[in-house]
């Protein structure tokens, strides 16, 4: 995702994705460590998305 893309999403969007780029995070860790996940680059992909959407909650966190 790009940071314009998900500043144009409301504070409960945010939420809502932040909780299921996690669940995908755990289930992507729970395939690394079995051997079973084919590209170990998605790994880096979702942790950087999880750290723009904590970034844009902040920034309208701070506006308020």
């Amino acid at each position: 995702m790009k940071a314009n893309e998900i500043r144009g999403l409301t504070a409960d969007e945010l939420n809502a994705k932040l909780a299921d780029l996690k669940k995908d995070l755990f289930m992507l860790r729970m395939q690394h460590a079995t051997n079973q996940l084919d590209n170990p680059l998605k790994l880096a992909d979702v942790k950087k998305d999880i750290a723009r959407i904590k970034t844009v909650l902040r920034e309208k966190e701070l506006e308020k």
